[in-house]
């Protein structure tokens, strides 16, 4: 029995991975661009949902980590993330669910040997680990899953 951990890099577009209970390892993008008539606070709302929705579909969802971004390339940028972050952190409080998050660096670090691997970089790593990640978002939450795995995996054979 494996411990079911969520890996996700937030953003308008939100890499996930997920590895549940019997060790598979699944893994996806999802959109969270706004709707043309929805208020702006809808995308965190449909973000929410969504994890709720990947919850039940696992059952019991054991942990969760988070791309932990501390530059943007822009405003609007960061003040998505923070509305993912804010949303995705209250969430796993009302549920008692663990949850961290892990620089960028570390995590491209950990899969590419280099801290400041590009995009490419990342998906071709993934690649050679034998996943066929649709674009980096992808890449980036299977890359944090792999680092998470590993870290679970040392500290319950302590």
């Amino acid at each position: 029995m494996h411990t079911t951990i969520l890996a996700l890099d937030l953003g308008t577009t939100s890499g996930w991975a997920l590895r549940d209970r019997t060790g598979r390892i699944t893994s996806g993008s999802q959109s969270f661009k706004p709707q043309r008539f929805e208020g702006g606070g809808m995308r965190y709302l449909r973000f929410g949902r969504w994890i709720s929705e990947i919850q039940t579909s696992v059952s019991e969802l054991q942990f969760l980590y988070f791309e932990e971004v501390r530059r943007h390339a822009s405003t609007d940028a960061a003040h998505a993330y923070g509305g993912f972050l804010a949303t995705l952190t209250a969430w796993c409080e009302h549920h008692g669910i663990p949850y961290q998050g892990v620089p960028v660096g570390t995590i491209k670090k950990h899969v590419t040997g280099k801290g400041n691997a590009s995009k490419d970089e990342m998906m071709v790593a993934m690649r050679a680990r034998g996943y066929q990640p649709a674009d980096d978002n992808e890449a980036d939450a299977l890359a944090l899953l792999h680092w998470a795995i590993q870290q679970h995996d040392a500290a319950q054979e302590a």
